[in-house]
């Protein structure tokens, strides 16, 4: 084994103090959210919580589960990110492949064209109006349909593609293997990183996105679990106070929130470690011209 000379030992020192410093900053903020709500929201309000939990009680997640518009709000996301990245993959997968053939006849201009859509676009009133002349608004279209592609995503799949020997499809091309074929049987079987990596980035897209029901949606039954945490968070009006007191409502509050992200967090949270033996194959490939 090769000796380290002190420079490279003082280099690796460094590095691993810096890897930890970053940890810590990325996982304290999961770690504390996680502690506050399985604590007392007594011992939140009072700021005795900031690491581990205190007084632990599974009451913000009882509270949860009983929330019908929580539970709405999870069944809208579960659907609009499985119908959305659906989308998202078919038509990206549509756009890319035949822009990594060398055989495309205006590739490059079609490229173009889509990497100018990246800088410049009509902005979001001339959108809504779009979205609202095709009648989309209030369902769930208007959610899937405006962000169906992302050229970066489809960027990233053509390079991919093109990394995947021409001698592979004009073998198939020889076999009486059509384009379709070819596509559905050998090219995207040998694409599962790219595929895993895109689904991740379109489900953790969906799965957070807020934005667009807020300004299409206005039926509260269609409402995503995120606008409901954002209403939550910014306008605490989650709760009906009814008989409850100030105080009670606001330790109500205060343990339900946190329980909420927690909840909205997890699946994306379980999705990424399935994922990501894929996820570093795919990207770097797929940022890789060949």
């Amino acid at each position: 084994m090769k000796k380290l000379s002190v420079g490279d030992r003082i280099f690796t020192i460094i590095a691993y103090i810096i890897l930890i410093v970053v940890t810590c900053i990325v996982l304290y903020p999961l770690v504390y959210v996680l502690s506050a709500s399985l604590s007392n929201p007594e011992m939140i309000l009072k700021g005795k919580v900031w690491l581990f939990p205190k007084d632990i009680t599974f009451q913000a997640y009882k509270e949860v589960f009983q929330n019908d518009k929580i539970m709405i709000g999870y069944k809208n996301t579960i659907i609009y990110t499985v119908v959305g990245t659906a989308i998202n993959l078919a038509l990206s997968t549509m756009i890319a492949y035949p822009l990594s053939r060398k055989d495309f006849l205006g590739r490059g201009a079609i490229t173009a064209f889509l990497v100018f859509t990246m800088f410049f676009s009509g902005g979001m009133i001339p959108t809504y109006l779009l979205v609202k002349d095709l009648g989309m608004v209030n369902t769930i279209w208007a959610i899937v349909i405006p962000n169906a592609v992302s050229v970066y995503n489809v960027i990233i799949m053509r390079t991919f593609f093109q990394n995947i020997p021409e001698e592979i499809r004009e073998s198939a091309s020889i076999d009486g293997c059509s384009n379709i074929t070819f596509l559905m049987r050998i090219l995207l079987p040998l694409s599962m990183p790219i595929i895993a990596v895109m689904t991740l980035f379109y489900g953790v897209a969906h799965w957070n996105a807020f934005f667009d029901a807020l300004i299409y949606l206005s039926d509260s039954q269609k409402y995503p679990l995120q606008l409901f945490l954002r209403q939550m968070l910014i306008q605490d009006n989650m709760a009906d106070m009814g008989s409850l007191g100030e105080g009670e409502y606001v330790k109500y509050l205060e343990g339900l929130k946190y329980s909420v992200v927690v909840v909205a967090s997890l699946p994306m949270l379980i999705l990424y470690p399935l994922l990501q033996k894929y996820f570093v194959k795919g990207v770097m490939i797929g940022s890789l011209k060949g």
